[in-house]
């Protein structure tokens, strides 16, 4: 009975520190989302969530705002305190300096410099660790991050807008706006939440889009004063056609223009003068991947036509398809959803599993997660 009192309290705790950790879903990245809770003798005494990279960790805040009754206390944390030095120093000898008693740790940390080490220097220090609770909730906050860490390769998210007859734009490439204005504002928290969008030139030609989180969608009472962090940007543009004046070269945030080795020498060296990034390569989804990886992203979404989004998925490169369906026929002359070439009988199929369905206004959002890797 003592025990089931136990963990229906630890369980009880740990919810509000995974609550504190979801507050950084917009801000903490290339970080992982990570809340603390500082219970004394069943009363709280400190909180705290990481709010940005290279700020305090969530149990630096709730060590700060405890103070002297952090000692003795019972620690709960979404993610097991770091034991290395980067940005700032390491949580769990913060916690083994403030004297607690106990932590209670949801799950351990997948990066190769932690995994492990920060349960030890507890232990060592004669704290009590439990390890495990509530660990699938505080893995679905940190997706991108414990895949990365585990492969190298972030999560990637295809975000796609049709009409009930399958369509994405009008023959002429005419494609706004399919979805209504809820559906679109909806897509500004996927923008916000990733760390980069990709996107190919026929797109940024057809469409001039800025692929950017707007400011006036960024309204959260829990944290308002936090600034938008902006997603990279990049551009697949093999012969860097991307206009220097283009969005999303000129809008806030970096931008990154990823061509082929041959491409036009004057027009990179435009796009460089005009404050993108480009980088030259064989780039093809696997390896756009591996380089975004390499640079700490964490979720990827992918925002294009049907060519190169089809490319992702055949790619076996897209973790989940985020679909939104509005209410309207298109006709049979306008453009597909995918470019799925090589599919020819119902055995060639991809099966999809569907996780979510939801009315966003007047549209369905329709989430997908695919067995393709």
């Amino acid at each position: 009975m003592q025990d089931s009192r136990r963990d229906d309290t630890d369980r009880r705790h740990m919810s509000r520190a995974l609550r504190l950790a979801r507050r950084g879903r917009f801000t903490t990245d290339p970080n992982p989302r990570v809340g603390c809770v500082l219970v004394q003798q069943g009363s709280v005494v400190g909180e705290g969530w990481h709010e940005r990279a290279g700020e305090p960790h969530a149990e630096r805040h709730a060590l700060s705002m405890a103070g002297e009754q952090a000692r003795g206390a019972t620690c709960y944390v979404t993610l097991e305190p770091c034991s290395h030095t980067g940005r700032t120093g390491p949580c769990a000898d913060a916690l083994v300096a403030a004297g607690v008693a106990r932590v209670v740790v949801a799950m351990g940390d997948p990066n190769p410099l932690v995994s492990g080490r920060g349960l030890e220097i507890l232990e060592s220090a004669g704290i009590d660790v439990t390890c495990g609770i509530l660990e699938a909730e505080a893995r679905a906050l940190n997706p991108g991050f414990i895949q990365r860490m585990e492969t190298g390769r972030p999560l990637v998210r295809v975000k796609l807008a049709m009409s009930l007859d399958g369509r994405t734009a009008m023959a002429s490439g005419e494609s706004q706006w399919i979805t209504g204005a809820a559906a679109r504002e909806d897509v500004q928290q996927l923008r916000a939440r990733s760390s980069a969008i990709v996107s190919g030139i026929g797109t940024v030609l057809a469409d001039q889009p800025a692929f950017t989180v707007r400011p006036e969608s960024w309204q959260h009472a829990e944290y308002p004063a936090l600034p938008v962090r902006q997603p990279l940007r990049v551009v697949m543009d093999r012969h860097a056609r991307t206009p220097v004046d283009a969005a999303v070269v000129t809008g806030p945030g970096e931008c990154l223009i990823l061509c082929a080795d041959e491409a036009d020498a004057e027009a990179v060296s435009a796009l460089r003068a005009a404050g993108a990034a480009v980088q030259q390569g064989d780039w093809h989804p696997a390896a756009v991947l591996a380089a975004l990886g390499q640079r700490g992203c964490n979720e990827v979404l992918v925002e294009s036509g049907p060519v190169l989004a089809g490319a992702f998925v055949t790619a076996g490169c897209v973790d989940e398809l985020v679909l939104y369906m509005a209410p309207a026929l298109l006709g049979d002359g306008a453009r597909p959803l995918l470019a799925l070439p090589g599919i020819t009988q119902m055995a060639d199929k991809l099966s999809l599993t569907l996780t979510d369905v939801r009315q966003v206004g007047e549209d369905l959002r329709l989430t997908c997660k695919t067995s393709l890797i």
